[in-house]
C-alpha cells in the first residue's frame, strides 16, 4: 500500500498543473451546482405551494387558472358544502378569487413579463398557512390597494412598497409585502377581489375556488360531488396536484442543467487526463522504481487514480463553495402553464451540494482512469531509464 503522503508530495510539487485542475474542476462544479441549484429552487417553490387538505376548483377543462371561469351562483352554494374546514371564528374556509395577467416591465433592463393579479377575500390568508405581512398593512376591501412580497417588488416597477402599480389601466398603491413560505403566492399581486372584478369588468365570476376540507374522505367526497354533479359540474384537483402539473418550466431548466454539465463535465474530464497524463510522462523512472520495489499494478492504478480524485475534489469543494453567495437569491423564470413569471430563489442544499461532489468525483475517476493504466504498463526497465 502506498502512503497518501506520496499523493499529497507529488501533487505539491507539481503544484501549476494541480492549480490548474483544481480551477478548472471548480468552474464545471460551480456552473452545473448553479444549474441544480435553480431548478431545486422552482421545484421547492411549487412543492410548498399546495397545503394537503386544500383543494381549487376550475371549470370544466381547465388545466389553470388563467383559463378557468366559476361563476358566482355556483361559488356560493360550494361555500353551502358540508365537509369544509372552519376558522376559529366558525367562517368556512372558501375563497373565490380571480386571476387577471397583467404584462408589466422589470426594473433595470426595461424588459417586460407577465405577472398574477390575484383578487383575494379575507379567507385567502388562512388559506395559505405560510402567509404573514412583513412589511407596511393589509389592503382595504373596496380600495384599489395591493399587496406583493418582496421578490416581485424588487423585480418590477410600481410594485415596491408605497409605489404606485399600473392594473388594467388603473393605478394601484402597494401597502404591503408579504411571504407565503416561498411559495408560488410570493409571484403575485394581490388586491381585493370585487375591485379586481370591477376593473377588469368581469364581475359575477371567478377563476377558481380554493377551499380546505376537514380531512382526505371529505376531500375524495367533495371531488366526486363537484365533479359528477351537474349543479356544479366543475373540475375539483388537490392543491399539490395542481401545482405539481405546473412544474413545466422546472423540468425544462433540469434538462438544460444536465446537458450544460454534461458537455462541461466531459471538456473537465480531457484536462483532467490531460494533467494526469504529463504526471505519467514525468514520473516514469518513479514508477519503475515503484514497480521494481514489487508494489502491485493496481496499487499504482490506485495511486495515480486517488491523486485525481483528490484535485477533482478539491475543486468540487471549490465550485460548491463558490454558489454559496447565491444561495437564496431571488430570480424568475415564465411558466407556460399560466403564462406568467414566476419567481423563486437558488436553493443549495445539502442535496445540491452532494451531485456537486459526486461529478466532481466522477470528474476524477473517469479523467483519471486512462493515465493510471498506462502508467502501469511502462515496463519497469524502460521506465528506470527515463532521466
Amino acid at each position: 500500500m502506498i502512503p497518501v503522503k506520496y499523493n499529497l508530495r507529488s501533487l505539491r510539487a507539481r503544484w501549476v498543473a494541480s492549480l490548474m485542475t483544481i480551477i478548472g474542476t471548480a468552474l464545471v462544479v460551480w456552473a452545473s451546482v448553479l444549474a441544480f441549484g435553480l431548478a431545486a429552487g422552482l421545484e421547492y417553490t411549487l412543492n410548498v405551494s399546495g397545503e394537503p387538505l386544500d383543494m381549487i376548483l376550475l371549470r370544466k377543462g381547465a388545466t389553470a387558472e388563467t383559463g378557468s371561469t366559476v361563476d358566482e351562483a355556483t361559488a356560493r352554494r360550494v361555500a353551502a358544502l358540508s365537509g369544509l374546514a372552519t376558522d376559529e371564528a366558525g367562517n368556512t374556509l372558501v375563497s373565490p378569487e380571480l386571476v387577471v395577467i397583467v404584462n408589466t416591465a422589470r426594473r433595470g433592463d426595461g424588459g417586460k413579463a407577465n405577472v398574477i393579479i390575484r383578487g383575494v377575500t379575507p379567507v385567502a390568508r388562512k388559506l395559505r398557512s405560510e402567509f404573514k405581512l412583513v412589511e407596511g398593512r393589509d389592503i382595504k376591501p373596496g380600495v384599489r390597494e395591493a399587496l406583493t412580497s418582496r421578490s416581485i417588488a424588487a423585480r418590477f416597477q410600481g410594485a415596491g412598497l408605497g409605489e404606485e402599480i399600473d392594473l388594467l389601466g388603473q393605478k394601484f398603491k402597494i401597502v404591503g409585502l408579504f411571504e407565503a413560505g416561498g411559495g408560488s403566492a410570493e409571484s403575485e399581486v394581490w388586491t381585493d377581489v370585487e375591485v379586481l372584478s370591477q376593473t377588469s369588468k368581469r364581475e359575477g365570476g371567478y377563476s377558481s375556488v380554493q377551499l380546505r376540507t376537514t380531512g382526505m374522505e371529505s376531500m375524495t367526497a367533495l371531488a366526486d360531488l363537484l365533479e359528477n354533479d351537474e349543479q356544479f359540474a366543475l373540475k375539483a384537483v388537490s392543491e399539490r396536484k395542481y401545482f405539481a402539473e405546473q412544474s413545466s418550466a422546472g423540468i425544462a431548466i433540469k434538462i438544460v442543467g444536465r446537458v450544460i454539465s454534461v458537455f462541461l463535465t466531459i471538456g473537465a474530464m480531457f484536462a483532467v487526463a490531460n494533467t494526469m497524463y504529463g504526471a505519467v510522462a514525468s514520473r516514469a523512472r518513479e514508477i519503475g522504481t515503484l514497480r521494481a520495489l514489487g508494489f502491485a499494478r493496481r496499487t499504482i492504478v490506485g495511486c495515480f487514480l486517488l491523486e485525481s480524485i483528490l484535485l477533482c475534489l478539491a475543486g468540487g469543494l471549490l465550485g460548491c463553495l463558490g454558489t454559496l453567495p447565491f444561495n437564496g437569491l431571488s430570480t424568475g423564470t415564465a411558466n407556460w402553464d399560466t403564462f406568467s413569471e414566476i419567481t423563486f430563489s437558488f436553493r443549495f442544499g445539502p442535496d445540491v451540494l452532494l451531485q456537486g461532489a459526486l461529478l466532481a468525483m466522477l470528474m476524477g475517476i473517469v479523467g483519471g482512469m486512462a493515465p493510471a493504466i498506462r502508467a502501469v504498463r511502462i515496463p519497469i526497465v524502460n521506465a528506470l531509464r527515463e532521466i
